[in-house]
């Protein structure tokens, strides 16, 4: 292997099969390992290899080259926090790395320096579901520091899977923005021809720069075609499909707009946000020891997975249709149900327990049913919520946060766009 090098692409010959990848660094001596086109890393034993070639020369280090700040554009600032969106191939290790200053940023995705002035730091680099409240709070204080300095925008770019956790959490934190706030991120890693990275990230740029929404927004792909992204709001938008492109949707919501740099065009289509604000920010964090729990109903439930949740500050149950839990003991064979019942009663004593529809899409309405009248009489909260689960859970732990004796009250009241007076055919496509 001494007359190939990492980074090369190389043609490997198996027992009745050929693959073609960029050959990667390997932990182990007798192991070759490439990654293939699709961006997928494989290991092949050297013993099962027939034959390898070269067909390309290594890819050189690219360096990095200092572009010319042009006059007159809007300051945007861009916080890495983690994710594919603005990261390249390390070809020695075949991870995904950070490429997070201004200069790198701008060679990664050259449009960038006609549309702002960037400014671009690493928070942290972590994957989304490693998320805690405390890492809300760091990213509420250092996008102020930003707008604080002159920012005209902030896009953080952003793992996906939990994304719409932090767009949420974001929208209730950070009071009275003055400025575009987008979270960004890539279903497609940056090193696959099919990545959705550069567009979703100049898009975000360029609204930020063009808009005065002063809202926490979140801009993906809007479908399948690399045409427009849409922006969503963050306080309405869930991750609804594992691997596609547009995997993000506004939920009982429209998007904010469509944007597309290339064109020049934002389209805007629903305005239920807040214009450009002469206010000061202000920040109101989570505090970071809360306890909240979610639970998804389901069948054969034991009253024990209530009870699991004694002592915690909130627990958010997906309930089933228009807000339903196995609270009715009919006959002998639903007998637990009248003991998960009484978990219930026991644990609104101290917790406060909201239901948020499985259904995601939709309103709950706890006034149809007697089993659902008889959770309220206990104590149990959720009647007409059209919230995600994803943001009950953080609505909830903000209030217990900062308005801990209004929680009843606020919870189901429309703050920043989360929840509707009423629900439009539109507002209710799927994909």
């Amino acid at each position: 292997m001494s007359k190939f090098t990492n980074g090369d692409v190389v043609e490997v010959v198996t027992k009745g099969k050929t693959l073609t990848g960029v050959l990667l660094e390997s932990s182990k001596k007798e192991v070759v390992t490439i990654k293939l086109s699709s961006g997928y890393n494989i290991g092949i034993n050297k013993k099962n290899i027939d034959g390898i070639r070269k067909i390309k020369k290594i890819r050189k280090e690219k360096a990095v080259s200092k572009h010319e700040i042009k006059k007159g554009l809007k300051k945007i600032s861009i916080l890495h926090t983690g994710g594919t969106v603005a990261s390249e191939v390390d070809y020695k290790t075949g991870a995904v790395s950070p490429q997070f200053k201004p200069e790198e940023i701008v060679n990664m995705f050259p449009e960038l320096n006609d549309i702002a002035t960037i400014n671009s730091r690493l928070i942290w680099n972590i994957w989304s579901q490693d998320l805690r409240f405390v890492h809300f709070n760091i990213l509420a204080k250092e996008i102020k520091k930003e707008i604080d300095k002159g920012a005209g925008g902030v896009v953080i770019t952003h793992g996906t899977d939990f994304l719409h956790y932090t767009s949420a959490a974001l929208a209730l934190a950070l009071e009275n923005l003055t400025v575009p706030v987008l979270v960004v991120g890539a279903q497609r890693s940056s090193d696959r021809g099919s990545s959705d990275a550069g567009m979703n990230l100049i898009n975000a740029v360029y609204f930020a720069v063009n808009s005065d929404v002063c809202e926490v927004g979140v801009c993906m792909h809007n479908n399948l075609n690399d045409d427009y992204c849409a922006i969503l709001p963050g306080l309405k938008t869930r991750k609804m499909h594992t691997s596609r492109r547009d995997a993000f949707k506004p939920i009982n919501a429209k998007p904010w707009a469509l944007v597309d740099y290339r064109k020049g065009e934002i389209k805007y289509i629903d305005k239920p946000y807040s214009r450009s604000s002469n206010g000061k920010l202000n920040l109101k964090l989570f505090n970071e020891k809360l306890k909240i729990g979610l639970l998804k109903t389901t069948i054969n439930m034991d009253a024990r997975q209530f009870l699991f949740y004694k002592g915690y500050d909130g627990l958010v149950i997906e309930a089933s249709g228009i807000g339903n839990l196995p609270t009715s003991a009919l006959d002998r064979h639903t007998l637990e149900h009248k003991k998960i019942f009484n978990a219930l009663k026991t644990l609104t004593k101290k917790t406060v327990v909201v239901l948020a529809p499985q259904t995601i899409y939709g309103r709950l309405n706890l006034n149809v049913y007697s089993n659902e009248r008889e959770m309220q009489k206990i104590g149990v909260l959720g009647h007409l919520n059209d919230m995600t689960p994803e943001t009950t859970v953080v609505k909830l732990a903000w209030l217990l946060s900062n308005h801990k004796k209004e929680v009843k009250e606020l919870l189901f009241k429309n703050l920043k766009g989360e929840i509707n007076e009423r629900l439009m055919k539109e507002e209710l496509d799927f994909f």
